[in-house]
């Protein structure tokens, strides 16, 4: 079989080099599952290790914590002064400024990936490698091509991959799934999505580098970009990273927000393993950004204030959804409404965090697994080359390639520094 060309020099230190060896060879199956002499409980915890550790990690840490089933044994930044901080809150666990050392330790069961995006794709697949299951952060991928490698990768080494589009565990949108599913509005015609914008080109000025941030390793896949605070604040701010909002490093509104209602989207309309057939940018026809999906549904990026959402729009009635908010019309007991053990159900989870640690030691799919996740991060992308690019594009969800489209194809990856190139 054809070796994927997915890492180049970014496995070059030797001791990561040995030691992933090792772990691919020998970690397939984790302690968790193994029977016979020196079987653990599947009560026994589960060793974590976090991979960037700025505000939301910060979260996650929490979220993992109070499972009450895993360790957090080591945490790895290139911002010194925030791995500490993030060490300290769980009584010092090791910290490395490097994170191929923290994949190198044969105690870690999983990681977590908190990065910026544009790191997802290298850690990932660098993770599945080294034989670590894997928890990482939405938008799963900077590109379609990314995601398509992260999805490889993981299945390759038998990994258990969460995408954190928690939504998927929350009662609110499974309810409105499950409606749209069982056909309670009728027949869906149409979906209406409300994220924000696209991302801009990154124009910030430069500003000095704070004390113990290793910014080239911050930059890592990307070309060399001039430190601001405005994409990795300092130790004092506690507001959220604005690096979202430039294409460099994310997707803007598009894939922050859009990695969540998209994604409901796709599941509402069983859309997981494939994708829309046809992207089309605000036009005379189209006052908004439209897929079209090839069972004739369109669904349309409809930015208005407010709440993010998604309304699915059927020939008996809609039924709108957002964090906290179900609301159907012109049947509003339906929000309500218990769907009967001889309907269809999709994946019930009710934890995304111990879904994902009983996917661990079962060896199965989570809620929210590799593929799902890659589908619904290139649903945004593809709205995001169409924005770009300023025409309608023909999609096959099959091969994930544009039909006649040399320029938007090359919009499916990007450019990478060699020692990191995916």
């Amino acid at each position: 079989m054809k070796k994927e060309p997915v890492i180049e020099n970014s496995i070059s230190r030797r001791a990561f080099i040995a030691k992933a060896s090792v772990a691919s060879a020998f970690m397939i199956v984790p302690r968790f599952v193994l029977g016979g002499k020196g079987f653990t409980a599947p009560s026994d915890l589960i060793n974590l290790g976090y991979i960037g550790t700025g505000k939301q990690a910060m979260d996650l840490q929490k979220s993992f914590l109070d499972t009450g089933e895993v360790k957090i044994v080591a945490a790895a930044d290139v911002y010194d002064g925030k791995v500490q901080r993030f060490a300290a809150k769980v009584n010092g666990c090791a910290t490395h400024a490097d994170f191929r050392d923290l994949l190198a330790r044969k105690d870690i069961d999983a990681v977590v990936i908190a990065t910026p995006d544009h790191w997802h794709s290298v850690i990932a697949i660098l993770a599945a490698r080294a034989g670590k299951d894997i928890y990482c952060e939405k938008p799963m991928a900077l590109t379609i091509k990314e995601g398509r490698a992260m999805v490889t990768e993981t299945r390759k080494h038998r990994r258990v991959f969460q995408t954190g589009c928690m939504q998927r565990s929350w009662k609110e949108f499974r309810q409105a799934v499950e409606l749209v599913r069982n056909g309670y509005i009728g027949d869906i015609k149409t979906i209406k999505v409300n994220v924000g914008p696209p991302p801009v080109p990154y124009n910030l000025p430069a500003e000095e580098l704070p004390a113990g941030l290793n910014w080239d390793l911050w930059l890592g896949p990307n070309s060399p970009q001039n430190y601001n605070h405005i994409l990795a604040p300092m130790l004092n701010d506690d507001s959220w990273a604005n690096w979202r909002k430039f294409k460099e490093f994310g997707g803007g509104g598009m894939t922050d927000w859009g990695a969540h209602m998209y994604d409901i989207a796709q599941w509402g309309v069983d859309m997981d393993g494939s994708g829309p057939v046809m992207i089309t940018p605000p036009d005379t026809d189209h006052p908004f950004l439209t897929y079209q999906y090839a069972n004739g549904i369109t669904m349309t990026h409809e930015p208005t204030p407010g709440d993010n959402f998604v309304n699915f729009i059927g020939t008996k009635g809609n039924i709108w959804v957002a964090r906290g908010k179900l609301i159907t019309a012109p049947d509003a007991s339906l929000a309500d409404k218990v769907i009967g053990p001889n309907e269809k159900h999709v994946y019930n989870s009710q934890n995304h965090y111990k879904d994902f640690l009983q996917a661990i030691r079962k060896r199965t799919k989570p809620v929210a697994d590799v593929e799902i996740g890659h589908r619904t991060a290139s649903v945004c992308n593809l709205g995001n080359i169409a924005y770009e690019l300023k025409r309608p594009l023909h999609w096959n969800p099959k091969t994930e390639e544009f039909s006649n489209d040399e320029e938007a194809n090359k919009l499916r990856g990007r450019e990478m520094r060699k020692e990191w190139v995916v």
